[in-house]
């Protein structure tokens, strides 16, 4: 591909905390770099703690299993989103209900949240999709009055705040990812965050084997837990690329700007929608056809043959044919048919978007005299 849909910016910087955790970063030091990223993490995002992983994934099913989830319990969660927000779900046994999401913000709809919430609810996650925002006053609202606590999959949403708070910051907890497409990446990662005293505990414990931080025993569990610390030399990238974070974030934003200025004027195709009140990040532009161009898959086909890494929209979870079977959820699976992500990294050219721009007006063109 001449043109990548992600790739991450890696200057000296990040090479000399890497080299130096690599070259300083055991014995005594092995978890320098490590306590720094969760220190300088949770006070950017502005949250009391923070618990770096392996994963976004990783913390989501630790903080899944340190509410005590399991078989019996559901989990609310939108219909449009990656499979990995889902998988911790069915991994401790409970069972997934997908809803719906708002067409103003490709979020999950909190009106569906209500009318899914069932005795056997036990938690409600809200994924700030492409960096969107989910209406999480709404949903704080509605944990509030039913006691069923809300989660931000915030892994698509470094740099997004809602009404002045950082995504991630709001619910009982929230998660983030720094897989290598990420704003901020340490190749594989991801983090925890929350402002619970306890529930922050028990995470902890649960994220090294089990073993509580105040057990005198050596290598003695309190509990079958698992591993998914993120490694010093990680956490050394994670510090270079925090440090950069608003660089990262705001070359982003003039990506998608760029792109909106360009793209819109066209007509017949939205982007990420604009929240009143609120800024989105930027990860990843997305584009969504509207009327005659109903799919995306010829556009997409038209312009991987141009050299775009172009991305498919997330398809609705509830089509994959690997769960039970729900009603169909209309505006998810729209988006799905008609929305396609643009290549968007901090490196990416003006020229280089010029043509991506081009190259999609073009394959419009074309889609419609079809």
């Amino acid at each position: 591909m001449k043109i990548p849909y992600a790739k991450p910016s890696i200057t000296q910087l990040e090479i000399d905390y890497v080299n130096d955790a690599v070259t300083n970063g055991w014995g005594d030091q092995r978890n320098s770099y490590l306590d720094k990223f969760e220190r300088e993490f949770s006070s950017h995002i502005g949250s009391k703690f923070a618990i770096a992983t392996s994963s976004c994934t990783g913390a989501l099913h630790m903080g899944l299993s340190a509410l005590g989830i399991g078989v019996g319990d559901e989990v609310i969660l939108a219909d449009s989103n990656w499979v990995a927000t889902v998988a911790p779900i069915v991994h401790l046994g409970a069972t997934p209900i997908f809803v719906d999401v708002l067409p103003s913000s490709w979020c999950i709809d909190p009106t569906l949240v209500r009318e899914a919430i069932s005795t056997k609810t036990k938690a409600i996650i809200a994924t700030h999709l492409y960096g969107n925002l989910a209406e999480m006053n709404e949903l704080v609202a509605i944990g509030r009055a039913t006691g069923v606590p809300i989660i931000e999959d915030a892994a698509e949403a470094i740099g997004s705040t809602y009404l002045g708070q950082r995504a991630g910051s709001i619910g009982l907890f929230g998660v983030f990812s720094f897989h290598g497409s990420k704003t901020i990446t340490t190749g594989e990662g991801g983090m925890l965050v929350t402002n619970d005293g306890k529930l922050f505990e028990r995470v902890l414990t649960l994220s090294n084997h089990g073993r509580d931080r105040s057990e005198k025993r050596l290598f003695w569990p309190s509990a079958v837990g698992f591993k998914y610390k993120m490694t010093n030399v990680q956490a050394a990238l994670g510090c270079a690329q925090l440090s950069r974070s608003d660089e990262l974030v705001a070359k982003r934003q003039r990506v998608l700007s760029k792109y909106k200025n360009a793209i819109l004027p066209i007509g017949g195709v939205s982007m990420n929608p604009d929240q009143a009140g609120s800024e989105n990040g930027a990860w990843m532009p997305t584009v969504v056809f509207d009327g005659k161009s109903n799919s995306s898959n010829s556009i997409q086909r038209a312009m991987r043959e141009s050299g775009i890494d172009v991305r498919p929209f997330f398809a609705p979870l509830s089509t994959t044919g690997l769960f039970q079977s729900h009603k169909k959820n209309l505006i998810a699976d729209k988006l799905a048919k008609s929305g396609i992500n643009l290549p968007i990294f901090f490196d990416i050219s003006d020229h280089d978007l010029d043509y991506v721009v081009k190259c999609l007006k073009d394959s419009l063109v074309n889609r419609f005299k079809n």
